[in-house]
């Protein structure tokens, strides 16, 4: 990522949440720009954690509007670990693991992959449910995500479903 100001850097902050895993998931993201913070989120009938987690970073650097210089913090350590240290990996090997297996969420990890080459993206992890006012703020968002989902007031992320 090239070195900037801290105000010419997007900060985003992620979380997933399932009920049920798998079952109904919501994730959640804040943008925050200089002062200026925006606040989004989706839900999936039914879905994996993981997928909730993934998706939460997709939606928000597709939320961007250009090519901008990004920190992500996320408390998934699948998702930071897996778009910073297994990606390569599974891509050289055709997207199979180690163990010779397909890799699971696939399709979010090729979308987090173009996107993460389109933006400068840092990635950093928090440990969750550990007072970090941004990820306990993200983390509300994704839970109000399924409430409001299956009460019929959000409308569905259909990227998030199971196979």
């Amino acid at each position: 990522m090239p070195a900037h100001n801290q105000k010419d850097i997007v900060h985003i902050f992620t979380d997933g949440a399932c009920s049920r895993n798998p079952g109904p998931g919501g994730w959640g993201a804040m943008l925050q720009y200089d002062e200026q913070r925006k606040c989004i989120k989706g839900w999936s009938k039914n879905t994996t954690n993981n997928r909730m987690e993934l998706l939460a970073a997709i939606r928000a650097l597709e939320a961007l509007k250009r090519a901008c210089d990004v920190i992500i913090t996320t408390d998934s350590k699948y998702v930071k670990q897996g778009i910073t240290e297994w990606i390569g990996q599974w891509k050289r090997r055709g997207w199979q693991t180690t163990a010779k297996r397909p890799v699971k969420n696939r399709d979010l990890w090729q979308a987090l992959d173009s996107l993460c080459r389109f933006h400068g993206v840092r990635w950093e992890w928090t440990r969750g449910h550990a007072g970090h006012e941004e990820n306990e703020l993200v983390d509300q968002l994704a839970r109000d995500a399924i409430s409001e989902g299956q009460a019929g007031e959000l409308e569905e992320d259909k990227a998030g479903r199971l196979g």
